[in-house]
C-alpha cells in the first residue's frame, strides 16, 4: 500500500464493506432455500424407497422374469442427465459435477440430457450431443416435468436409441459437505440378497412383466425427482458456504485496510508536523 493516498484506502474500504452487505444479503437467503430443500428431500425419499422395494420384489419372486429394462445391450452409447446449478457463486458445486462427467463418458460415445443454465452452456461450448435442451432452469424444473423425462427415456432405452442411462448429480451429504454422483438408471440392477422371507406367492394381473414395465418410467420419474432435490440442496448449502467465506474474507481484508488507513494518516501527520517545526 506503499504510495497510496488515505483516500483510495478509505473508498476501497467503502466497497470492501458494500461487497459484504452483498455477501451477507446471498448467504441469508441461500440458508433459507436450503431448508426448503431439505424439506423436500425427506419428502421424496419415502415414494422412491416403495417404488423400489416392488421392483425388486417382483424380480426376485419370479424366476422366469425377463424385462429390456434389465438387460444392457452392451454397447457404448450411453445418456447421461446432468443436475447443475442456474448461476455461479456456489464453490466448486457446477465444476465438480462436470468435470466427473467429463471423466465418466471419456470412453463412451455419450450424449447428454443437461438440467440447468450450467450444464447447457458447458456443453455447448464443447459441442456435445444434447438431447433436448428444454430444462435451463434447475429451479423451475417440476416433479410433473421429471415424470415427462422419464416417459422419454424409458421409450428412448427400449427403442435401442441408448444402451445405458445414467443421472449425474450432486449428493446432499450435510450443509458442509456435498459429493457429485453418477447413478445409473437403466439397465436396473436390482440388489437382491436372494434369500426368500417366505412362501408367500404374489399375483399380478396382468402379468409381472406388464406390471414391471409400468411401473418402471414412475421409479425413473421418482429418482430424477429425488436426484434433483438432493442437487437443489446441494447448490444451496455450496452458495451458503462460499458466501460465508466471502463475507469473512471481505471482514478481514476491511480490517485489514483499516489498520494501513490508521498508519498512511499517522504517517502524514507526522510528516506534516515534521514540515512545520522545519519551517519554524
Amino acid at each position: 500500500m506503499a504510495g497510496v493516498s488515505t483516500k483510495d484506502i478509505k473508498n476501497r474500504i467503502r466497497s470492501m464493506e458494500s461487497t459484504k452487505q452483498i455477501t451477507k444479503a446471498m448467504e441469508m437467503v441461500a440458508a433459507s432455500k436450503l431448508r426448503h430443500a431439505q424439506a423436500q428431500i425427506q419428502n421424496s425419499r419415502p415414494y422412491f424407497e416403495i417404488l423400489y422395494s416392488t421392483i425388486t420384489e417382483i424380480v426376485e419372486s419370479n424366476s422366469d422374469f425377463s424385462s429390456p429394462y434389465l438387460t444392457g445391450s452392451g454397447g457404448q452409447k450411453a445418456l447421461y442427465i446432468v443436475i447443475a446449478g442456474d448461476r455461479g457463486l456456489a464453490g466448486g458445486y457446477n465444476s465438480n459435477i462436470l468435470k466427473k462427467v467429463c471423466a465418466e463418458a471419456q470412453d463412451k460415445e455419450a450424449a447428454v440430457l443437461p438440467i440447468g443454465k450450467k450444464a447447457i452452456d458447458f456443453f455447448r461450448s464443447r459441442k456435445m450431443p444434447m438431447l433436448t435442451e428444454n430444462y435451463p432452469e434447475a429451479a423451475d424444473v417440476s416433479i410433473g416435468d421429471c415424470f415427462s423425462i422419464a416417459k422419454l427415456l424409458s421409450k428412448a432405452y427400449r427403442s435401442g436409441e441408448y444402451d445405458e442411462i445414467h443421472v449425474a448429480y450432486t449428493k446432499f451429504e450435510s450443509v458442509l459437505s456435498q459429493t457429485p454422483a453418477v447413478l445409473q438408471l437403466l439397465p436396473l440392477t436390482p440388489k437382491g440378497t436372494g434369500e426368500q422371507k417366505g412362501s408367500v406367492d404374489i399375483l399380478y394381473e396382468p402379468d409381472a412383466t406388464s406390471v414391471f414395465d409400468a411401473i418402471v418410467p414412475e421409479y425413473l420419474g421418482g429418482v430424477l425427482y429425488g436426484t434433483l432435490c438432493e442437487s437443489r440442496a446441494s447448490e444451496h448449502a455450496a452458495r451458503r458456504t462460499a458466501m460465508d467465506s466471502a463475507t469473512k474474507n471481505a471482514e478481514d481484508m476491511i480490517e485489514d485496510l483499516s489498520l494501513k488507513f490508521n498508519q498512511a494518516r499517522q504517517a502524514a501527520i507526522t510528516q506534516e508536523i515534521t514540515e512545520i517545526v522545519a519551517g519554524s
